[in-house]
């Protein structure tokens, strides 16, 4: 199967679940504007379609809808596209995409939705959109920055890990938590100002985010997880604010430039492989 043109009465409003599972060999598609949902795995792992076009009829797009389909350039929402959601799995493995334009529709980014999209290099994401779930953006490793609108207001756990390329990022003050390897291994991240609205940095946060010299942490802060700096190896100082009461262990493991750290009073135990491996530390 190589090309499908759907010529059929417009009483058709839906492509189900798995409805072209697998077809390797497709290459093209046109999809008409009498379908308003594509359902889960519609097109997952249509490792030949080269391009989508997303119609303003289209309110659903299922989980893992176009999964794997590693050939696809090209994903063209209307301008007056109603779709709500970009649910999980939505265009992971997408690795020949290098942009899109997310629909001001759009409120909610599923987890893993952008996951191992390799080539994305530039992504916009609209000001209404609240909530970006898990891995969301985990290994896309050419994404250079991305803007997160004031109106999000929760970014789950590892959204950008292995974003290798990523040097610059923007967190509105809408958000709490930095959850659990928000950043790991974001090698090309260099600095990042944390908001005041912050409350907690989750476990390895920013584990092996080794061009990072410097970071501030506002007074906001009260919990530092587990390895949340560790292998950091570019970052020189570091200043604990007085609100911090819990911190976990091997937060600064591995940070081999480190040589000057500041800890309040408020922190009473040094817990396990703290500062192993700082050999600049006296």
């Amino acid at each position: 199967l190589e090309q499908v043109l759907f010529e059929i009465p417009s009483s058709v409003t839906s492509i189900e679940s798995f409805a072209f599972d697998e077809c390797s060999s497709l290459k093209s598609i046109e999809i008409p504007s009498s379908v308003t949902s594509i359902g889960d795995f519609c097109f997952n792992l249509c490792s030949s379609l080269k391009q989508i076009s997303i119609s303003t009829s289209i309110t659903n797009i299922g989980e893992s809808a176009f999964n794997g389909c590693s050939s696809l350039k090209q994903i063209s929402f209307d301008t007056s596209a109603k779709v709500s959601s970009i649910k999980p799995d939505t265009f992971c493995k997408c690795s020949s995409l290098k942009k899109i334009s997310i629909p001001s529709s759009v409120k909610f980014l599923g987890h893993h939705t952008f996951n191992d999209c390799s080539s994305l290099t530039e992504i916009e994401i609209p000001s209404y959109v609240t909530s970006i779930d898990n891995y969301c953006f985990a290994g896309c490793s050419s994404l250079i920055q991305i803007l997160i609108p004031s109106s999000v207001t929760s970014i789950g756990e590892g959204v950008f890990v292995y974003c290798g390329s990523l040097k610059e990022i923007s967190i509105p003050s809408s958000v709490e938590l930095f959850k659990d390897r928000l950043f790991d291994s974001c090698r090309s991240l260099k600095q990042i100002t944390i908001p005041s609205s912050v409350i907690s940095i989750g476990n390895y946060c920013f584990q092996d985010c080794s061009s990072l010299i410097q970071i501030s942490i506002p007074l906001s802060v009260i919990s530092i997880g587990e390895g949340a700096f560790c292998s950091c190896t570019s970052l020189e100082n570091i200043t604990i604010p007085s609100s911090v009461n819990s911190i976990g262990e091997k937060v600064f493991s591995e940070c081999s430039s480190l040589n000057q750290v500041s800890l309040p009073s408020s922190i009473t135990s040094i817990g396990d492989m703290f500062f192993y491996q700082c050999c600049k530390i006296h």
